[in-house]
C-alpha cells in the first residue's frame, strides 16, 4: 500500500495540544506553519486503522468494553513478532496511558518520602510522577562520551545505595536524547538495581521506533531477576499516533508486583478503557506494520536532513545521532543565548516551535527537542526559517 507522508494535517481548532501551545506562544503564526514540539504526529493516520475503525463503527455499541481474545492475541503477537518478546496475557495490566501507568507504579512500589532515580535530562512527566506523589526526585545525570549519551554508573550506584531510594524510573529508548541502550548498558543498570533492590519502572513507549540497524532490548528480558523487579510500560500511541485512544499495555511478569500495581490502580477507581482504543490498538498491531516501516524511513531521512543542513548552515549546533524515537535532540549552547532569548528567536522570528530543553530538567537548558515525524518539506522549510532567524 502507498502511504501519504507528504500532507501536513492542519489541526488548528481541533484541540490538539501542541497547536494550541503554538498559538498561545505566538498568536500571529500564519497559516501553513506547524509545530515540532509535543510527541504526536501531524500526518494522516494509517489507513488500515482508520478504515478498520469506520467499519467497526457501523454497528458498534460504545458501552463498557473489555479486552477480547483478538485484542490479547494482537498485543502479544506484536510483542513476539516485533521484539522477540514472549508475554502471557495474564502478565498485562491495561492502563489509559503510559503516564498514568508510571504514576500508578510509583505509588504502588514506593512509599511517601522515598527517592526515585531519574536519568536526566528526562521526559518531564517523570518529575511530576515523583514529586506529585510525595516522593523525591534523585537525579542521575547522563554524561557525554565521544559525542554519545551514556550512563554515569558510579553516580547511579552511589545514589542507589541510599536505603531511602527504592525505585528507578527508567526511559528506554531514551526521551529526549534518542539513545537506544545497548544490552551491555542495560545489564549494568540491572546489576545496580539488583544489588540495591530497586524496582525498575521502564517506560518503553518508543520501543517500536528504531532507526535502521538499531536493536532494542526490553529491560525485563535481560534475565529472571530483571523480569521479577520490572514494570514495563508500553502503548501503541507513539508508534501509530493513537494517544487520544487512551490504551496502554503494562507488562508485569512478577505476580506479587502485578498485584501491588493492580491494587493501587483499583484505588483510583479505574476499571475500563476507551472502547475504540481496544479496536485501534488491535488494528495497529495486526494491520499497520507497513505504515510504521514507512514512518521510520521518513523519520530517518528527516534526521539526515537536519544533520546535514545544520552542519552546513549552523555548525555551532550539535545534532545528536538518532537511534530511536522520532525526537531530535540538539545542543544550541554554543550560540551563547539565554534560554529566554533562544525561545524568543525561535517562536517569534523563526516561527519554529520546539520543546525547549529546560523542560527536561536543568541539564537540558540550551538544548532543543524537535519532532521529526512530519513531512520532509515541512522540516526543510522550518530549518530554513531557523537559519535565517539566527543570521546564517
Amino acid at each position: 500500500m502507498t502511504y501519504d507522508f507528504e500532507t501536513v494535517v492542519d489541526r488548528t481548532g481541533t484541540g490538539a495540544s501542541k497547536w494550541q501551545h503554538m498559538l498561545t506562544a505566538n498568536p500571529d503564526v500564519p497559516a501553513g506553519i506547524s509545530p515540532f514540539s509535543v510527541a504526536d504526529i501531524d500526518l494522516k493516520l494509517a489507513p488500515e486503522i482508520l478504515d478498520g475503525l469506520r467499519d467497526h463503527l457501523g454497528d458498534v455499541v460504545l458501552g463498557y468494553t473489555v479486552a477480547t481474545d483478538d485484542y490479547w492475541d494482537a498485543v502479544t503477537g506484536w510483542f513476539r513478532q516485533r521484539h522477540g518478546w514472549a508475554v502471557d496475557r495474564e502478565q498485562i495490566v491495561l492502563a489509559p496511558g503510559v503516564v498514568p501507568a508510571f504514576n500508578t507504579a510509583v505509588r504502588a512500589v514506593t512509599a511517601p518520602g522515598d527517592g526515585v532515580i531519574v536519568q536526566t535530562p528526562a521526559y518531564y512527566p517523570f518529575f511530576g510522577a515523583i514529586e506529585g506523589n510525595d516522593r523525591v526526585v534523585v537525579r542521575n545525570p547522563l554524561v557525554q562520551q565521544d559525542g554519545r549519551w551514556r550512563f554515569d554508573l558510579d553516580d547511579l550506584a552511589a545514589k542507589a545505595a541510599d536505603p531511602r531510594t527504592t525505585a528507578l524510573l527508567f526511559c528506554s529508548p531514551h526521551n529526549p536524547t534518542g539513545r537506544v541502550w545497548e544490552r551491555e548498558e542495560l545489564e549494568a543498570i540491572w546489576r545496580i538495581a539488583r544489588d540495591h533492590d530497586l524496582t525498575v519502572i521502564s517506560d518503553e513507549i518508543h520501543f517500536d521506533l528504531l532507526m535502521p540497524g538499531i536493536q532494542h532490548t526490553v529491560f525485563s528480558t535481560l534475565n529472571e531477576d530483571a523480569a521479577a523487579r520490572t514494570i514495563v510500560c508500553t502503548a501503541p500511541s507513539k508508534t501509530f499516533n493513537l494517544a487520544g485512544m487512551a490504551t496502554s499495555n503494562i507488562v508485569i511478569p512478577n505476580p506479587e508486583l502485578r498485584e501491588k500495581y493492580a491494587a493501587e490502580q483499583s484505588r483510583t477507581g479505574f476499571f475500563t478503557l476507551n472502547a475504540l482504543g481496544f479496536q485501534a490498538c488491535r488494528l495497529a498491531y495486526t494491520k499497520a506494520a507497513g505504515w510504521l516501516d514507512g514512518l521510520i524511513d521518513l523519520v530517518h531521512g528527516n534526521h539526515e536532513l537536519v544533520r546535514s543542513f545544520l552542519a552546513e548552515r549552523m555548525p555551532e549546533v550539535t545534532v545528536y545521532d538518532l537511534e530511536g524515537t522520532y525526537l531530535q535532540w540538539m545542543d544550541f549552547r554554543a550560540l551563547d543565548c539565554t534560554h529566554e532569548e533562544l525561545k524568543r528567536i525561535h517562536e517569534q522570528e523563526a516561527l519554529v516551535f520546539f520543546d525547549e530543553g529546560a523542560m527536561f530538567g536543568p541539564e537540558g537548558e540550551g538544548f532543543e527537542r524537535m519532532n521529526l515525524a512530519a513531512p520532509r518539506h515541512a522540516i526543510a522549510a522550518a530549518l530554513e526559517r531557523l537559519a535565517q532567524a539566527h543570521g546564517r
